[in-house]
């Protein structure tokens, strides 16, 4: 810092006693407001989750019902978003971010726990960044609004961003606990020994497990061999080898070894699935949907 330091001839104020007058500033000229740190910051973050998002629509999420353009909407809104409150500095900016990005949290637990819109998510690498983003963003974005604002005595900035902080970690806290126990649909016995069924579902004939849950078969499939694994296995359950034919299934079932060690069921040369966003049977919304690398298909049986 540098004290400027004026003498004058002749006084500005009569009355006053002296002729000296200090100003103290910086050499470099003004600093950037706390604020407008915190508002760069939040526009980085919600770039960061909006850019995780559109990822996710790109390669497959766009072709889930209701979901795929909620993904683009809140991809649209995060980049707006990121923008406009840097650009504008106005509280009402941060505020919207701050709530836009803690209702991406929101959206993304309910869906682990017990699915939206019929979409039930996984656990993945990229879902567990966005939250933590949408975490971060959340309380950058969340002080940068409060920064600053006068909210008497008892609100001390200290007490402010000490709330904000404890919101932060309950927010992470939820997560935490959605990811280790997130929703699972009821699976049929590793040992197999299932019966395949031929089930009416919207007009149409289709292959269930004995649950009654649809199953499916991915086009990047070859004949006797699966090419879903990892976080696809978990979106995608496979259906457990050693299954027999039950009334109306006219294709020929058979088993396969994964790669992972254990069986699974095929119909005709296809191996077979099942999909996390059906919850209960009698549902099929995973047909037709491009997800974890291609497109999927229930499997209509003939005459059933």
């Amino acid at each position: 810092m540098t004290v400027l330091t004026i003498l004058l001839h002749s006084p500005l104020n009569p009355n006053a006693a002296g002729h000296v007058i200090r100003g103290v500033g910086s050499r470099w000229g003004a600093s950037l407001p706390r604020r407008s740190w915190y508002g760069i910051a939040g526009a980085a973050l919600l770039i960061a989750s909006g850019a995780i998002h559109l990822d996710l629509y790109l390669t497959g999420y766009n072709s889930i019902p209701t979901i795929g353009w909620l993904f683009l909407l809140q991809v649209i809104a995060a980049f707006v978003l990121a923008i406009v409150i840097p650009v504008t500095g106005l509280r009402l900016a941060y505020a919207a971010g701050a709530g836009f990005a803690i209702s991406t949290l929101g959206g993304y637990l309910l869906s682990l726990k017990i699915g939206l819109f019929g979409f039930t998510e996984v656990r993945t690498t990229a879902g567990i960044v966005a939250g933590i983003i949408d975490v971060a963003a959340f309380a950058v974005l969340a002080a940068g609004a409060l920064s600053g604002l006068d909210l008497g005595r008892r609100l001390t900035p200290q007490r402010v961003m000490g709330a904000i902080g404890a919101a932060s970690v309950v927010a992470l806290a939820l997560l935490a606990g959605a990811l280790a126990t997130p929703k699972t649909q009821p699976a049929p016995s590793a040992s197999g020994g299932q019966m395949l069924k031929a089930r009416q579902i919207g007009g149409v004939a289709l292959l269930t497990n004995a649950k009654g849950y649809t199953l499916y078969w991915f086009a990047p499939d070859s004949p006797g061999k699966s090419v879903c694994y990892g976080s696809c296995a978990a979106y995608w359950p496979p259906a457990a080898g050693n299954a027999a034919a039950g009334p109306g299934v006219t294709g020929k079932v058979g088993t396969i070894d994964r790669t992972d060690g254990t069986t699974q069921a095929t119909y005709d040369g296809h191996p077979l699935y099942t999909y996390i966003g059906d919850n209960a049977p009698g549902q099929d919304g995973g047909n037709n949907i491009n997800l974890n690398g291609g497109l999927w298909h229930n499997v209509p049986v003939a005459g059933g």
